[in-house]
């Protein structure tokens, strides 16, 4: 346990720049968000409260929009606001408004009514009356409100990082996509602080003797937009161009770090889900994107490719990795499997794409059409065999590559398919397999070789750009490691690649990732 301790206090002393860069992110987008709720939800809440009969309606609205989740609700912002922060901003403003709005209603409600006649019946105006006599005895419940949102917009901003919005998301994404512990505390821990702090700070200020009758105007004009402040810091431009990469790419060994050592380039950087990035980089709301060379989207998006002139990227040749135990358990797998070696070039598998993310054609027909084109479909042999359970990342070639295995499994041989897609990152899969709850998954030999292995720096400067002694090396050590079977590649290199616009890259005279630092 000290140990462990110890550890994540190294990784936290070791990120804290950009800790603290995210958790400004974070108050920025929490507080901003809660800014524009109390200044709709309160005058809302007060209209409400004296011509009831829209109450009813104006709180279904938005009692709906709290049951609608999260990440659903990020995804219907983005066609409208496109990614980044308008749309966690506008997002978490729904959600706080709400907590507000029903805690104002309420408030006002439960004012006595005698006490209003009495105002009024010594010429109090409805505005002297709502300020001096209403909003005081409805402080405490209305502030209550407040409170809530503040706690649900604390929450809930973490899942901005999942559309470019950055706070304390960007760790826990990254995190989840390389299994790296320390990182998904990096992120989960600050942000349950955070919330606990703020919730323990405005109930001590809500204590305070005459709190309600001195300090709303303190809250609602000094402090939130004080504290909404924090998003404008952390949003300050810096030089460099604008880039979108995903949470892995930013984490991994061969990733962002990497490119940035040996070009010696400068980005304002946006993580974001792998699927944005294209639409991000196609919309122009960044210049650059760290993708996949077989990406159907480069030629649906009008995206081009820069060479790698100083080959940071391993070559990525896609092969299936099969435990051991399961080979020598149904030894006829893997001679089904092998039937694929070589059958899918970078041209093939880029057109398979294509169908699935820009035709709109679902995986699995795609499979079918596939291994009918190159005579390897046959009909399931049978349902209820022993089971073979398949794991994929989560992007449309794995989901494309799994389709086109159990169909060949179940056409080929007696065994029935469990396709676990979507698991996440490399790291996820990978000791999924170690664990024994995946049999096979499709993986490629840079990621081996740099990510799982990571070998001396010696080795990789020896055969970073050899394809076949990267592959050697990967099937090598992960028999004898991990009792892991390569098996023959595919045939296709999938290699990240940094992307740009094709009118762009005209423009600027972009061909190598080099001319970026011009």
């Amino acid at each position: 346990m000290m140990e462990q301790l110890q550890t994540f206090g190294a990784f936290l002393l070791d990120n804290k720049a950009k800790l603290l860069e995210q958790m400004l992110e974070h108050l920025g987008l929490t507080f901003l968000s809660l800014l524009l709720a109390v200044l709709i939800a309160v005058p809302t809440g007060i209209f409400i409260a004296r011509n009831s009969r829209y109450a009813g309606g104006i709180l279904g609205f938005t009692n709906i929009l709290q049951t609608i989740p999260s990440i659903a609700l990020l995804g219907f912002m983005i066609p409208i606001l496109g990614i980044g922060v308008k749309p966690a901003i506008f997002a978490l403003f729904l959600y706080a408004l709400l907590p507000i709005l029903r805690n104002t209603y309420t408030g006002i409600r439960e004012v006595d009514a005698s006490v209003v006649e009495a105002a009024r019946g010594i010429g109090m105006s409805d505005w002297q009356i709502l300020r001096q006599v209403e909003l005081p005895l409805a402080m405490p419940v209305l502030f209550a409100g407040i409170r809530t949102a503040t706690v649900i917009n604390v929450g809930v901003a973490t899942l901005a990082a999942y559309i470019g919005a950055g706070g304390l998301g960007e760790f826990i994404f990254g995190g989840i996509a390389l299994n790296n512990t320390m990182m998904i505390l990096a992120g989960s821990i600050p942000a349950a602080l955070l919330a606990v702090f703020f919730d323990q700070a405005l109930a001590a200020l809500q204590r305070f003797q005459g709190f309600q009758n001195r300090h709303l105007s303190v809250i609602l004009l000094v402090l939130l937009p004080l504290m909404s402040g924090f998003f404008w810091a952390s949003h300050a431009v810096s030089p460099g161009r604008l880039a979108g990469f995903d949470p892995e790419f930013s984490g991994r060994a061969d990733g962002y770090g990497k490119l940035v050592e040996v070009y010696d380039l400068t980005f304002n950087t946006l993580v974001l889900n792998a699927g944005l990035m294209y639409e991000a980089v196609k919309e122009g709301l960044v210049d650059v994107i760290g993708g996949y060379s077989t990406d159907g989207r480069i030629k649906a998006f009008d995206l081009v490719v820069l060479k790698d002139d100083r080959n940071v990227f391993p070559p990525y040749h896609c092969a299936p990795l099969l435990r051991g135990a399961t080979a020598a358990k149904y030894p006829e797998l893997k001679a089904t499997l092998d039937l694929l070696a070589g059958k899918i070039s970078d041209a093939t598998m880029t057109d398979l794409n294509y169908r699935v993310d820009h035709e709109k054609r679902s995986p699995a027909e795609v499979a079918t059409a596939f291994l009918k084109s190159v005579d390897l479909w046959q009909p399931d042999r049978m349902e209820g065999g022993p089971k073979i359970v398949i794991g994929s990342k989560i992007f449309t070639e794995q989901y494309i590559l799994v389709e086109i295995f159990a169909q060949l499994i179940n056409g080929y041989t007696d065994l029935d398919v469990d396709a676990k897609v979507g698991l996440g990152g490399t790291k996820i899969c990978f000791d999924a397999m170690l664990a024994g709850e995946v049999d096979l998954y499709l993986e490629y030999t840079g990621t081996g070789f740099q990510v799982i292995l990571s070998p001396p720096d010696s080795v990789i400067q020896s055969i970073n750009a050899d394809a076949d002694a990267v592959y050697d090396y990967v099937k090598t050590e992960f028999e004898q490691q991990y009792n892991l079977l390569w098996l023959s590649p595919l045939g296709f290199n999938n290699t990240y690649a940094l992307m740009v616009r094709a009118k762009q890259a005209k423009e600027k005279g972009w061909v190598n990732i080099s001319d970026l630092g011009r």
